[in-house]
């Protein structure tokens, strides 16, 4: 008998949460971004929710324009090691670039995640789209958008291979006989390739769930290739029903091109919930939170998906400016979409920058509301669940508290977690060891 879908949730941790001005707001800790205990408190609310896992967002550049919690904000992988020793079921994913990293450290990092937490570890694969940011790495300058997923798609493809360093039971810590580990079960990646040379092995050996889940963002058509070739899980923006039915569908397909099951593929698309208990307090939560934000700060965060573009120079009641190829070899596919987009429909300067720092999101209303909305997404090929951001401080706890016990009513939700590793709960295959794999496929031959 086939097990039914439910919907699988995370949680974003990015500072006071919400727009850019969220610090701002009465209720918010505005030192958030850096606040362990607030940290902590959403982590263990959202394990209280049964969420899968958490999901920690990053940058490598800012700039006096930056959106405020970008400046002074914690590391990925120190705060979710943190957050391990906090929790007991939720996955820790965190995000971290192979445009400004090596492989072998990167591989070990997760890999130590992955032991300290019991195998809930999840690395969220960027390729860093600001070209600032090879300013603070020596670099001449930053790759360009296609040679930023060829260097992924092989740094993927080495640190899977170190992460086969050592066979499941390798390390046989026998005091009787002084042996420590059995040599036939230690192996070298030896890899070299166009972007990176790794000998191997790595240092730290397999957790219980194999490996760290991946986790990829890219909307592009690059972006979604790669996705379709390495990820477990895609971390989707579709601000509406029909966007996100048309990107699942895109990427399902895209999977099933590369060999893979689409259901071994999940896609979660990031929301922001204004909860209240009627609709008009939703829209009251809703509309204090954008007002928290000035214009110009609506222009600061509008020019970094364009390369920290000073758009503060054009008229603001004018249709928005002409700015030619500005933005495609940074966040490509949102700025080809805001381009296409105020071209279509004729928006100002002003309009767009306040409709992409305050987006009116569609998970705006009651709690009953909120949850047919994610029904309805989930059941019709919108979803196979949602990164949930709280749209304003406590919006986060109120969605635990209000949303998710009906999702559970209606048999969509765990009401337990079935498994303590992050594979187990998202019910993603454990990969095999490939040399494991190799000496069964010998044996049987």
């Amino acid at each position: 008998m086939t097990t039914p879908r439910k919907i699988r949730l995370g949680a974003i941790l990015n500072g006071a949460g919400g727009n850019m001005a969220a610090w701002r707001h009465p209720d918010a800790p505005a030192d958030a971004s850096v606040n362990f205990p607030y940290y902590k408190h959403l982590a263990l609310k959202a394990e209280e929710g049964k969420f899968d896992f958490l999901f920690v967002a990053d940058g490598l550049f800012i700039n006096e324009k930056s959106i405020p919690h970008f400046l002074n904000r914690f590391e990925p992988i120190t705060v979710l090691s943190a957050l391990a020793a906090v929790t007991s079921n939720i996955g820790l994913v965190g995000t971290l670039s192979t445009s400004y990293s090596e492989p072998f450290t990167v591989a070990r990092q997760f890999g130590s995640i992955d032991q300290i937490s019991g195998g809930r570890s999840g690395w969220n694969v960027v390729t860093s789209p600001l070209e600032g940011t090879a300013l603070n790495f020596s670099k001449a300058e930053h790759p360009a958008h296609p040679v930023r997923y060829r260097i992924a798609d092989e740094y993927l493809d080495v640190a899977k291979g170190l992460w086969d360093s050592w066979e499941e039971d390798a390390f046989t810590r026998n005091k009787e006989t002084g042996e420590y580990f059995d040599p036939q079960k230690m192996h070298r990646l030896d890899h070299q390739g166009e972007f990176f040379s790794v000998q191997g092995p790595l240092n730290v050996g397999r957790s219980k769930q194999g490996q760290p889940v991946i986790f990829q963002a890219g909307a592009s058509e690059d972006g979604k290739n790669f996705a379709a070739k390495v990820a477990d899980a895609i971390f989707a923006n579709a601000p509406t029903l029909e966007e996100a039915k048309l990107y699942y569908a895109d990427v399902k397909r895209r999977v099933k091109e590369q060999g893979r099951s689409p259901e071994e593929v999940l896609i979660f698309p990031g929301i922001g919930a204004y909860i209240g208990s009627t609709e008009e307090e939703a829209e009251r939560i809703y509309t204090e939170s954008t007002q928290l934000v000035s214009i110009s700060d609506a222009l600061n965060y509008l020019g970094r998906f364009f390369e920290h573009h000073d758009f503060s120079q054009y008229p603001l009641d004018e249709p928005f400016p002409e700015i030619g190829e500005l933005g495609k070899n940074s966040f490509r596919s949102m700025t080809d979409r805001i381009k296409e987009e105020a071209k279509e429909k004729g928006f100002t300067l002003r309009e767009v920058a306040l409709r992409v720092t305050t987006p009116r999101s569609p998970f705006t209303g009651t709690p009953e509301k909120v949850a047919d909305l994610l029904q309805q997404w989930f059941e019709e090929g919108g979803a196979d669940g949602f990164i949930v951001g709280g749209g304003v401080p406590g919006g986060f706890e109120t969605f635990v508290e209000q949303v998710v016990p009906i999702l559970q009513k209606r048999g969509l939700y765990r009401e337990e977690y079935e498994s303590d590793t992050l594979r187990g709960n998202l019910g993603v295959r454990v990969p095999e060891n490939r040399y494991a794999k190799e000496r069964e496929a010998e044996k049987i031959g």
